[in-house]
């Protein structure tokens, strides 16, 4: 749950506890709204969501995936992403805060590729803070301070945004916006099969 490993299995406990859900894509509306807290921890059904998204990530070949990419409205986000480091970070969060970034000049930005599960087979080069540390609780409401650099930190503000109803492709401009879709449309039904392959292999 947020802890940094060096090393983890290919398919985690988690991924092999779930299901594969479908993923929404954008300009379904429950991608453009901002979620509802989750209220109720430690039951069985909050286990299985997150479960079904770590399959699902894991299927979708993502590095972090937020729980209304499943058509659920829920501030949840699941993670299995390197770090600038190298270091793999595994785990989830429910109703995450990212901290306000500094405004005393020790704020730095990173200009790199960016994709999105929900924009399928599409990538833009997007400026998002080098560091990120994100505050919320696990699925049974403990505490949780997740801290990430380099890709690891576009991953949390990546999915945080989701949890607000925005998609990377929202802090583009307009030209920018129009190639990408263009890009998913070219690219989406490949990606649709690539993913149905690899849910059959697994059974799911």
């Amino acid at each position: 749950m947020g802890v940094p490993v060096a090393s983890h299995p290919v398919l985690t406990e988690e991924d092999l506890r779930g299901s594969f859900r479908r993923v929404t894509v954008v300009g379904e509306e429950v991608l453009h709204r901002p979620c509802a807290p989750v209220a109720e921890f430690g039951t069985e059904q909050l286990r299985r969501l997150v479960h079904d998204m770590f399959l699902t990530n894991h299927i979708a070949e993502g590095a972090g995936l937020a729980a209304n990419q499943v058509g659920v409205d829920l501030r949840l986000f699941v993670y299995d992403c390197l770090d600038d480091e190298g270091v793999r970070h595994v785990g989830h969060i429910c109703n995450p805060v990212l901290d306000p970034e500094p405004d005393d000049g020790r704020r730095r930005l990173i200009e790199e590729d960016e994709g999105c599960l929900s924009v399928p087979g599409a990538r833009h080069c997007l400026a998002r803070a080098a560091r990120a540390v994100v505050r919320g609780s696990d699925a049974d409401g403990r505490p949780l301070v997740v801290e990430g650099t380099g890709y690891f930190a576009r991953c949390l503000q990546h999915e945080t945004d989701h949890l607000n109803g925005m998609l990377y492709v929202d802090r583009l401009s307009s030209r920018q916006r129009r190639a990408v879709m263009r890009q998913m449309e070219e690219r989406r039904e490949a990606v649709f099969a690539r993913r149905e392959e690899r849910a059959t292999a697994l059974g799911g």
